[in-house]
């Protein structure tokens, strides 16, 4: 009876000093992070400053794999023939884990850090989505993984993806379609958000196109009869689709915008352009909404006397949960926690809440972390396509003021400044901690990619939304 009591003993102190050493190894990790605050400060302030749009983020590409390869990874650039698209590397054999890193602006909405609306004059872009933050947070811990690997000489692989144009160029899904996910293990993924969560959760498969038209110019009043407006078949085309509005399901949605419409409006228009997006949970309730939309098109142009062309622009998958591997990256974001304002920035998130419409969350939440739980998120993401492939848990950390949507000029001022930057700190830091947890867990590991394969079902067959084309990398031109 001794000896068994002794033997439990044994166990439960190896059990103690092993959860101790591995607590240990994570808070070092943390600390390598917050060590170099400062340094990734300034990496993420200067991608803010730059702005650069989808599939030009030259300068942001190339200083995410300067930092890199002064850290010693190897880097493999222009992947996907994607000229600012870039994989890093350390380490050798299994497992490999990703971590995904973003850093286009949008178009549009460029803004001062302030409390007010401030453009910057002759900036075309801005980083209203945070992925300044992104593609800094993202190096910052594979820097952190990559010490540990190096110091522990554990076995295995972090890789970062430098993955372009998320906002509407599906950068991913060229990298996926290029089978640079085929050999990962795990991905790991955030973004900047105005509150703290890890849910596992969905988003919305997305397809877009643009639908052009060619008609035949004219004077407007002295000779109508001579001219076939492009301009009228984009309207035919917007008017049958805001028909089709009321028999598509209630989750679907379509948004447009007219681009070209002509020049002058005595002028009868000979081309004109519209942009189109199709969403829906549901890829084959998208795929059979978009059939509608092109024969709205193909009618348009035959009733007009037009001729139609159109260029599909991106598509994205929905999101596929992965509870086990979100389960340990939500039990690292409650380890960090969330964010705490000074004095400073708790007078600058006032008066930003204060220019927010119908906010649904208060200022407090931001040191909080969100509930666990499924969450169904009504955008679009390309680490949709990167989810179906292989593992994936995401994460969202306040970088952004309570109540704050993205695409907004209060999106970029707060990712502009220190409560933006607090929030990219602790997002390395849990990311850095979750693939610490799974480089000593193979186990959870097995059991993730065995609930990938059973979401999935046994009928799925990968093909990409945006057929074969080529990367668009003049989109935003």
């Amino acid at each position: 009876m001794k000896r068994i009591f002794l033997s439990k003993l044994l166990i439960i102190s190896l059990f103690l000093l092993n959860f101790c050493f591995s607590q240990k190894n994570k808070k070092e990790i943390h600390e390598s992070i917050e060590r170099r605050t400062k340094e990734y400060e300034d990496i993420a302030k200067s991608i803010w400053n730059w702005a650069e749009l989808g599939y030009q983020e030259e300068k942001s590409s190339a200083l995410l794999k300067e930092t890199l390869s002064d850290e010693g990874f190897s880097i493999k650039s222009g992947v996907a023939e994607i000229p600012t698209a870039f994989v890093a590397e350390y380490g050798s054999g299994r497992p490999i884990i990703g971590i995904l890193a973003e850093f286009d602006a949008l178009p549009g909405i460029s803004q001062e850090v302030a409390t007010k609306r401030k453009p910057i004059l002759d900036q075309v872009g801005g980083h209203a989505c945070g992925h300044h933050l992104f593609g800094t947070a993202s190096t910052a811990a594979a820097i952190a993984v990559k010490k540990y690997l190096n110091e522990s000489k554990k076995k295995g692989t972090v890789r970062l993806y430098g993955t372009p144009a998320e906002e509407g160029g599906s950068g991913k899904v060229y990298m996926v379609r290029a089978g640079l996910f085929d050999d990962v293990d795990i991905v790991l993924d955030w973004h900047a958000s105005d509150r703290n969560a890890a849910n596992p959760g969905t988003s919305m498969a997305n397809r877009s196109a643009k639908f052009r038209f060619h008609g035949y110019s004219a004077h407007a009043a002295g000779a109508p009869e001579k001219g076939r407006s492009a301009l009228d078949a984009v309207e035919a085309m917007n008017h049958m689709v805001n028909l089709m509005r009321e028999h598509i399901p209630d989750g679907s949605r379509i948004h447009y915008v007219i681009t070209r419409g002509g020049n002058a409006p005595n002028v009868v228009p000979d081309f004109a352009e519209v942009f189109y997006y199709v969403r829906d949970f549901n890829v084959d309730i998208l795929e059979d909404i978009w059939s509608r939309v092109l024969k709205t098109a193909e009618g348009a142009a035959l009733g007009t006397g037009t001729r139609l062309e159109y260029e599909i622009i991106h598509g994205n998958r929905p999101v596929l949960a992965n509870d086990v591997a979100q389960q340990i990256m939500y039990n690292n974001l409650k380890t960090i926690g969330g964010i705490d304002y000074d004095r400073k920035e708790k007078k600058f998130a006032n008066e930003i809440y204060k220019t927010l419409r119908n906010p649904n969350l208060d200022l407090e939440s931001a040191s909080e972390v969100q509930p666990y739980g499924f969450r169904k998120g009504k955008g679009s993401t390309d680490v949709g396509d990167v989810s179906w492939m292989v593992p994936t848990a995401r994460l969202r950390v306040a970088t952004w003021v309570p109540g704050t949507s993205a695409h907004t000029w209060q999106a970029v001022s707060a990712g502009g400044m220190s409560i933006g930057m607090k929030g990219m700190v602790n997002a390395a830091k849990v990311i850095a901690g979750t693939a610490f947890d799974l480089y000593n867990d193979p186990e959870a590991i097995k059991n993730a990619k065995k609930e990938l394969i059973e979401r999935r079902g046994p009928k799925f067959n990968y093909y990409s939304l945006l057929g074969e084309r080529n990367p668009p990398l003049d989109y935003r031109k």
